[in-house]
């Protein structure tokens, strides 16, 4: 078993909050990422595929392929956007990191799958402190 990770960056706003609290109730639940004008950060995305070399290529997905897929299902979706109100995978959910990298593999797995691949792992880093990784 072979695993590759293709690494991507976007930027995107967000704001943590539940429509229906108060903003002191989101403030008290959420911190600062509550903050009702939004804030944003310089996502990088890490997306972990794995599969069996296939014999006569040398390889099990094509590296342009995946790109592809990711900028198509994500990148260009989500790049400089905001992801409460902007980005049709998020809609309805509150905008963690959890859920976001919980949506991108609900996004990519079956385009990845359609490839001869399986997605392994969702890695998004929202700052150089906090990395969430999801593994279906």
């Amino acid at each position: 078993m072979i695993y590759i990770t293709r690494r991507e960056t976007f930027c995107a706003a967000h704001r943590m909050c539940r429509e229906e609290w108060s903003d002191e109730k989101n403030l008290e639940i959420f911190g600062k990422c509550s903050n009702p004008a939004w804030h944003g950060h310089n996502y990088v995305l890490s997306v972990t595929v794995r599969g069996e070399i296939q014999e006569e290529l040398g390889f099990f997905i094509n590296l342009t392929i995946l790109k592809k897929i990711i900028h198509e299902r994500i990148i260009e979706k989500i790049d400089h956007r905001n992801i409460n109100t902007e980005v049709d995978f998020m809609k309805g959910k509150i905008a963690t990191t959890e859920n976001l990298a919980i949506a991108i593999w609900n996004e990519l797995k079956p385009a990845i799958s359609e490839h001869g691949a399986s997605l392994h792992c969702v890695r998004i880093s929202e700052t150089e402190n906090n990395t969430i990784e999801f593994y279906g």
